[in-house]
């Protein structure tokens, strides 16, 4: 959920995709050019298919409800002592104004257990799934960013690993440990280096002559729980020889590291903007012998331990956000309605309106995506990357933009500290940055979704060369782009969604006809070329957010209306307002990635940077002498 570890870059990013491209540009041959029949898992993501411009419903329609009973009960329980947790123990400012969580503070959360909520309870966690532990994470969100960062770094990066990738004695191990023995975890991956170009890490562990152990050296910035960890997550470069070639390359292997090794010790915290409640260190290992046994996952594969632990974790952000937004909501709310101004509370002026409104509807589709990712993840959903991502840009993004209007709607008291939004402010700010930056997770929503709709193309493409064996396969094809071109058929929702949504529906349908369009026009204009063309594929990430924000409240509205709960209306209209905001955001910004003008601004774009660039900075334009 929360980490100061910024992972991927736009070189990292680009390096990926150049592969993927370059490779299946080049498939193997088959025979008589048919199209391949080997069984392949279909990818059930919905944003993935709808860069093809196919409908995959299955993880949208309906709004998922994985719970049983007895977990609805469980979490209900724990409800009520998290809250309290916050009201009666914890203090916010006191921990922002210290720059520390004090002793106290943290031992009531060891034992209310809320450093082990994911751990199964054979290991003395409280065994909790990922829907329980966003419903937690709302609580940590409206209350403690700080907190929160600390109670992440260890259980939502912390230990994942081993939940992931650990061997059943590494689980025996460690896991009771961190679940309940106030031992703390941290995830150590970003060094001066590579802060986002994660394979770029210097650190290095050698294998030793009897090949029992690996001696660990190198450092690590910025890392979150840092000085209190006992247990790490830890990247370091390995020489490991390609089985094929007989080749000797470095490749990134994660370690299970321990304190008590010998050899490992932290830097003073880190003074920084916000979350200053959080424990940010530096890390040195100096011949820290690492026994063999503390691989975490295969040899050489620790980069793709890397990226799973921050996917599966990454969902938990939009969950935080969703609380924070509340707050902030809330204050921003008891202001409106108690504030008197030209002799009217300023509830009732439209500006004011406006703002509340907008603010209340990216609370809702925050909160829409985060539950229906989490909820696709607990019932087995192994295609949820492109949607965590898509979900941490946009509560990161929103959460500042709600924050924001919260202090213009107070004015000067929201500037004042004691409301508390100046420290929620200072917080937020690390949230577009961690966990990805969310540039780098543009790239990778568009450069993810382009390559899945260009795979499917090069399939077409070789059906083409033998009609007569793909005929069912060619006449689909035909078919679907016939009828979305002349705009009829194409998507179709409205028999997912409740009556007073289906003009709502309608919108979002012909925006991922468009998308399908545009992204299929893209990749036939630059084929492997896309890669280098960021801003046109941030406008196609861009129109997939929003078009994702649609239908998880399209989908969740829905939800509500069926079961005729008390929220119902206020639900469906926040969503008819989105429909409208966002359908015009996605109209806009699939015409600049199809504008035959972008190339020239992007071209005046990039001749502005580099000049910028060479003169660090600001040039004089001659238009006044201030010197």
């Amino acid at each position: 959920m929360l980490k100061l570890n910024s992972y991927g870059s736009r070189k990292l990013i680009l390096d990926i995709y150049k592969y993927r491209f370059y490779s299946a540009a080049v498939p193997k041959r088959k025979p008589e050019n048919e199209v391949s029949k080997e069984p392949k898992r279909p990818n059930e993501s919905f944003m993935a298919n709808i860069f093809r411009g196919t409908l995959v419903s299955k993880q949208v329609f309906p709004y998922p409800d994985v719970l049983t009973l007895e977990q609805k009960e469980t979490t209900d329980s724990m409800l009520d002592p998290f809250q309290r947790f916050f009201s009666d123990v914890n203090n916010a400012a006191r921990n922002d104004e210290n720059s520390v969580i004090d002793d106290n503070t943290l031992k009531n959360l060891w034992e209310l257990g809320g450093m082990g909520i994911q751990v199964p309870s054979e290991y003395g966690g409280l065994g909790m799934n990922n829907t329980q532990y966003a419903r937690l994470c709302q609580i940590v969100g409206a209350n403690d960013l700080g907190l929160g960062i600390t109670l992440g770094a260890h259980q939502s990066i912390g230990f994942k690993g081993i939940l992931l990738y650990g061997t059943p004695e590494q689980k025996a191990k460690y896991l009771p440990k961190v679940a309940s023995e106030e031992v703390y975890a941290a995830f150590a991956l970003t060094e001066p280096s590579s802060g986002s170009d994660a394979n770029s890490i210097r650190s290095r562990a050698v294998k030793s002559a009897d090949n029992k152990y690996y001696i660990l050296n190198g450092s690590k910035i910025w890392i979150s729980n840092g000085g209190l960890a006992e247990v790490m997550t830890v990247f370091a470069q390995t020489e490991q020889i390609d089985k094929k070639t007989g080749e000797k390359k470095d490749k990134v292997t994660a370690f299970i590291v321990e304190r008590s090794f010998g050899g490992v010790t932290s830097g003073p915290p880190e003074k920084k903007m916000g979350i200053k409640a959080s424990n940010t260190t530096e890390v040195y290992f100096e011949d820290v012998k690492i026994p063999i046994e503390n691989i975490l996952g295969k040899e050489g594969e620790g980069f793709k331990v890397a990226v799973n632990i921050l996917n599966s974790g990454r969902f938990g952000m939009g969950a935080t956000m969703s609380g924070t937004m509340k707050k902030c909501i809330e204050i921003a709310t008891a202001h409106a309605n108690s504030r008197v101004q030209f002799g009217q509370k300023i509830k009732e002026f439209g500006t004011i309106q406006e703002k509340l409104a907008k603010m209340n509807i990216l609370q809702y589709a925050t909160e829409s995506m985060a539950f229906m990712i989490s909820q696709n993840m607990d019932s087995g959903s192994q295609d949820y990357h492109l949607e965590t991502a898509i979900s941490k840009i946009y509560s990161s993004e929103s959460a500042w933009h709600v924050c924001d209007e919260a202090i213009q709607i107070l004015g000067g008291m929201g500037f004042m500290k004691e409301t508390g939004l100046e420290r929620i402010m200072r917080d937020l700010r690390i949230f577009r940055i961690f966990e990805g930056t969310n540039e780098v997770l543009r790239l990778f929503v568009a450069l993810s979704g382009v390559q899945y709709a260009g795979n499917h193309l090069k399939e077409l493409q070789l059906a083409l060369k033998n009609p007569a064996a793909n005929l069912g396969f060619i006449f689909k094809e035909a078919s679907r782009r016939a009828t979305t071109t002349i705009g009829l058929g194409g998507t179709d929702l409205s028999t997912f969604v409740v009556p007073e949504l289906q003009e709502s529906a309608k919108r979002t349908a012909a925006c991922i006809d468009l998308f399908g369009r545009t992204t299929e026009e893209a990749l036939v204009k630059y084929n492997k070329n896309i890669i280098n063309e960021q801003i046109i594929l941030n406008h196609l990430a861009n129109a997939a957010i929003d078009i994702y924000a649609m239908i998880a409240t399209l989908s969740r509205a829905t939800r509500t209306a069926k079961l005729n709960l008390p929220t119902a209306e206020h639900e469906l209209n926040l969503t008819k307002a989105l429909s409208i905001q966002a359908t015009e955001r996605v109209n806009q910004h699939l015409r600049k990635a199809s504008s035959g003008q972008l190339q020239a601004e992007n071209k005046l774009i990039s001749t502005l940077a580099k000049k910028i660039c060479e003169q660090d900075g600001v040039h004089s334009t001659g238009v006044i002498d201030l010197h």
